[in-house]
């Protein structure tokens, strides 16, 4: 069960750092991405940052 937590901590704060990456704009990747330059996302990533970092560490204690 650590294993799954951590993996999945790691792929959610993963996804959250590009979520905050494309919606301050500062990581346009893709182009043609509807996500660049919207705020919304990024405090979105920010929530998918913070739950990462919640199962990482769930999965170290």
């Amino acid at each position: 069960m650590r294993r799954f937590l951590l993996i999945a901590g790691l792929f959610a704060l993963a996804i959250g750092l590009l979520w905050i990456g494309q919606g301050t704009g500062t990581f346009p990747w893709p182009r043609s991405s509807f996500m660049i330059a919207q705020l919304q996302w990024a405090g979105y990533g920010a929530a998918m940052a913070g739950f990462g970092l919640v199962l990482i560490w769930q999965a170290t204690t």
